[in-house]
């Protein structure tokens, strides 16, 4: 059974005489905050005012309390005991050495705080390009300092790719969101307090102002594939960009990474590729040290690419799937982010980031069929019946089905800008090939009956081990 401290005093003078705490056996019962044997004293008007019992292992906080309310029984100040008025001050060892005399035999020791400190040193401040120090932190999910980014998009598709790289290394990450729900599954990609949402309006310029105000570097990953009733390609693309980049520049942020597209070209006959270069020439007119991205198709869970053509029961496309372009990884893309902003070179310039190898869409969608093995049917539809046929049943249902300018892309290949810097340039020497992540992909696509079988290329190993293959020489 816990055992007990009593705090026997005498009240035979004006004096209070110096406390003994001896230790009780026996389980007491709380009378207005104070303790007594149950066996013994059965009113609190037989209380023994020279005497009190408060738990061994008890707080200062308690023992503090309890000392206070024993002088009001015996009609002394606290101030006439000289170990309680020090007590009230910050806990020092010199103080707790005068409490402990004045506890008697058995003092109660308050346990010191016991904290890590790291030595800070010079190097470890950082001065940005504004004069803001930041300082360097250990790195990891619970690390206090570094950065605060803002990330615009966060709630798309590679926007979670980026946050979960800041957030995990101890950056506060600014999530501006339209829709509750759309930002939910980002809540985990940092520790508590790490990841702060504010809601805002892409044509509400304060509410844009106050989300950037207080970071040092601005994240714009905002892009739509195609246009909707409420947002056009203009509005999104150009309009919420000269926002984003006015704020910038307003309260002068230190880094802004605007991803763009690739293909942005002003002359581009797509709606989306025109719209993207001209943000992209409005960012730098405005916020000349902008880095802007193009990344290729980008592949992944939840992506516009493998997933769109493993859904389809029948692909309709208008120009026989013979697109090309350099497909990369989403996560490639997110270290690339991530890599920018430790990197102030990067600042002012143009990187294209594409994958290691090119495919056509009709090579995709092999790829696609073998690994989820099933094999869909494709209809190619002329391009002048497809283009207008999309155009008005984007318009007319509320739900995304095919638009009018991703059809014409599909007549676009991709090109490289030989000026644009790429992953090599931010120390990526290798990056994912889209063959090998095929099936990590898509195999949630499989029937039940096929689920378990082994990636396609480890069959087609399997299957041509079950043959002689005899090499003439001549």
């Amino acid at each position: 059974m816990r055992g007990h401290r009593q705090i026997i005093g005498n009240k035979s003078t004006d004096e209070f005489r110096t406390p003994t705490v001896v230790c009780s056996a026996r389980r007491p019962k709380v009378v207005k905050g104070l303790y007594y044997k149950a066996n013994k004293i059965k009113t609190p008007e037989e209380w023994d005012k020279t005497s009190a019992i408060v738990p061994c292992g008890s707080s200062d906080l308690t023992l503090r309390k309890t000392l206070a309310h024993h002088h009001a029984l015996l009609g002394n100040t606290p101030l006439q005991f000289a170990g309680l008025e020090r007590y009230t001050q910050p806990e020092t060892m010199q103080k707790s050495r005068t409490i402990n005399t004045a506890l008697g035999a058995r003092p109660f020791v308050p346990v010191p705080r016991v904290q890590l400190q790291f030595q800070r040193n010079l190097q470890d401040v950082r001065i940005t390009r504004t004069g803001k120090p930041l300082v360097k932190v250990q790195g990891g999910r619970s690390s206090i300092g570094g950065h605060t980014a803002t990330v615009f998009g966060a709630t798309g598709f590679l926007g979670r790719y980026i946050v979960n790289k800041l957030a995990r290394q101890g950056c506060t990450v600014v999530i501006p969101y339209r829709e509750e729900m759309a930002k939910r599954h980002l809540k985990v990609t940092g520790d508590l307090g790490r990841v702060v949402f504010m809601e805002y309006d892409l044509r509400n310029t304060q509410s844009i102002e106050e989300s950037v105000r207080h970071s040092d570097v601005v994240y714009n990953l905002v892009g739509r594939q195609y246009p909707t009733k409420n947002f056009s390609y203009e509005d999104v693309h150009v309009d919420g960009v000269e926002r984003i980049a006015d704020a910038v520049a307003k309260y002068d942020v230190d880094r802004f990474i605007h991803v763009s597209s690739y293909n942005a070209n002003r002359d581009s006959p797509s709606e989306y590729f025109a719209t993207k270069a001209w943000g992209e020439e409005i960012v730098r007119k405005i916020y000349p040290e902008t880095t802007i991205v193009r990344p290729a198709p980008m592949f992944g869970f939840e992506d516009n690419l493998l997933h769109k053509l493993a859904k389809m029961g029948n692909v309709f496309t208008s120009n026989h799937m013979q697109e090309r372009y350099w497909p990369v990884h989403a996560i490639d893309v997110g270290s690339a982010l991530e890599r920018m902003l430790h990197d102030d070179s990067t600042a002012g310039q143009t990187f294209e980031l594409y994958g290691p190898k090119n495919y056509s869409t009709a090579e995709i969608a092999e790829l696609v069929d073998s690994e989820i093995i099933k094999k869909r049917r494709h209809i190619n539809v002329p391009k002048a019946l497809l283009k207008p046929f999309a155009h008005y049943v984007n318009k007319a249902l509320w739900w995304h089905t095919l638009s009018a300018d991703e059809v014409e892309r599909e007549f676009l290949d991709q090109v490289i800008d030989p000026t644009a810097k790429t992953f090599k340039d931010l120390g990526m020497e290798e990056t994912a090939d889209l063959a090998n992540l095929t099936f990590h992909y898509l195999q949630g696509y499989r029937s039940a009956s096929y689920y378990d079988l082994p990636p396609s290329t480890e069959r087609e190993r399997q299957e041509d081990k079950r043959y002689l293959h005899v090499l003439d020489d001549q």
